[in-house]
């Protein structure tokens, strides 16, 4: 699949949770932990497009996309951090 088919479907699914909603308070919660996992694989899908040129590869798995959701753009860094100083 190609990278805008990818991002198309993330964006689409955001729209729709976006605009459906959940009545149900605990169905919010989980609609938007996993708006946030989302959000988090975007962010490191990016980090991998630019980074590519210098070296920077973070892999895109459940536990990233967590950690770059929930953290933000420091949650990024660290993971990069990680990937160059540790791993």
């Amino acid at each position: 699949m190609s990278p805008v088919v990818i991002i198309s479907i993330v964006i689409g699914l955001i729209i729709l949770l976006l605009v459906v909603g959940t009545p149900i308070k605990p169905l919010r919660m989980i609609g938007q932990g996993i708006i946030k996992i989302m959000i988090g694989a975007l962010f490191l899908f990016f980090l991998n497009t630019v980074g590519n040129q210098y070296g920077i590869h973070v892999p895109i798995n459940f536990a990233t996309s967590t950690v770059s959701g929930i953290l933000g753009i420091p949650g990024v860094a660290a993971l990069v951090a990680i990937q160059l100083y540790i791993i």
